[in-house]
């Protein structure tokens, strides 16, 4: 009975490990965002650079995959149970420390896959955390699935291929897009509230400045067009049912119009580059974004450049990288939610996004050969989570079984020589 009770722990925590490294190592940006929401919290945001939550992010990511993985195999299962325990012993008590607190509305421990409340989240750690110490007590009652020699081929195996699943999904999108942003989504559709639903009730502020002085505005007051744009920043007012798009408001950087429903119910084509943040995006590709620009004004189609920074930030974009296309004002979180990466690029038409690139896969002129209406690139790419789960778990346990396979030969042969001396 108690061996019974060992492996169903063990099967509990090993798979929620799995499943929230995986989530982790898919979409590492998205942690990384979340730990810097926590350090903003904790007032340490200006103490580190940025690279620094960044390998926090993919490292978490890495240890949960691994250590998950280990629980299920059976693979050194006392020193795995100790790991598997200290995570919880540290998190338990931060998440409690969160539910009390509430610096941040949610913990982040399975991204946007699985959203928790902070109480929530700490339940969940107090289960957790009884499996741990039930594992602890008798990890010897884990039924083991390889033999001890396979042990050590696993326990480098897992974190490797954890590695650098994260490093391609840092360097291009995330393989799966757990967002309301994700490819064949209607944004006009994913801002609806059910009828009778009480809508949360929000209000966009926009800093401006005017000889030297600074003053917060309302899209109901928006000041002259003597006054410079510094930032903008969406807040709740009134709380209530929220939709999964709640934020993307579109305002032109000049004149403060909000185009979002005109951009949105447009039956043209309409490229959207995102960059959060014009003074930290890549400036490596702005030959081909320039390209692509210009490509739309032959066509007739609609290209904006949506961005948080100020207008001054702005400007020296352009007059570094030649930019002439329009810009328009977003809410920074909700830039970083569309497209993990900066720059990032989607296509829109009638408010659906038809494909999403990374800066590095933006279309160039050998893709962009004539009108879209006539490319497979103006058509909405097809996507499958569950087929992408499937070449995940190839990658995975091919390669495995491969080194597997070659350890087995390779021992065998051993014995085989040792046999005949």
């Amino acid at each position: 009975m108690w061996k019974a009770a060992v492996n169903i722990c063990r099967f509990i925590l090993g798979a929620v490990f799995v499943f929230s490294g995986f989530v982790k190592v898919v979409d590492p940006l998205g942690t990384f965002y979340k730990i810097q929401d926590y350090l903003t919290a904790f007032g340490m945001s200006q103490l580190l650079p940025d690279i620094v939550p960044l390998v926090m992010a993919m490292s978490l990511g890495v240890l949960e995959f691994s250590v998950g993985t280990h629980l299920i195999l059976g693979i050194k299962r006392r020193a795995t149970t100790k790991l598997a325990l200290l995570i919880m012993l540290v998190m338990t008590p931060l998440t409690l420390y969160l539910a009390l607190t509430n610096p941040i509305s949610d913990c982040g421990c399975f991204g946007d896959a699985l959203v928790l409340t902070n109480w929530q989240t700490f339940g969940k750690n107090v289960v957790l955390l009884t499996c741990a110490v039930v594992l602890v007590i008798s990890p010897w009652n884990m039924v083991r699935f390889l033999t001890k020699k396979m042990e050590w081929t696993l326990s480098l195996y897992a974190p490797v291929f954890a590695f650098a699943l994260a490093v391609y999904c840092v360097q291009t999108l995330p393989i799966i897009d757990f967002r309301p942003y994700r490819i064949g989504n209607n944004i006009r559709e994913g801002m609806e509230i059910p009828e009778g639903a009480k809508p949360t009730v929000f209000d966009t502020r926009f800093l401006m400045e005017k000889d030297g002085e600074r003053q917060t505005f309302t899209v109901d007051n928006y000041p002259d067009s003597t006054w410079t744009f510094v930032s903008a920043e969406t807040v709740v007012v009134e709380q209530g049912y929220e939709p999964p798009i709640h934020d993307f408001v579109m305002e032109e950087l000049e004149t403060g119009e909000d185009i979002t429903d005109e951009v949105l119910d447009d039956a043209n084509y309409t490229f959207l580059l995102v960059m959060h943040r014009t003074e930290n995006a890549n400036e490596g590709y702005i030959d081909l974004i320039n390209e692509l620009y210009d490509y739309c004004v032959e066509h007739g189609y609609r290209f904006l450049a949506l961005s948080s920074s100020s207008y001054e930030a702005i400007e020296q974009w352009r007059d570094r990288t030649g930019a002439e296309y329009p810009f328009c004002i977003m809410d920074d979180i909700t830039l970083k939610t569309i497209v993990r990466s900066n720059p990032g690029l989607l296509l829109l038409k009638e408010g659906v996004i038809l494909n999403k690139w990374c800066d590095s896969q933006i279309p160039d002129e050998f893709e962009l050969t004539g009108r879209l209406e006539e490319l497979p690139l103006g058509e909405l790419k097809q996507v499958s989570d569950l087929r992408t789960i499937g070449w995940v778990c190839v990658w995975f346990i091919v390669p495995l079984a491969l080194i597997v396979l070659a350890d087995r030969i390779f021992n065998r042969h051993n014995n085989k020589q040792i046999k005949k001396v």
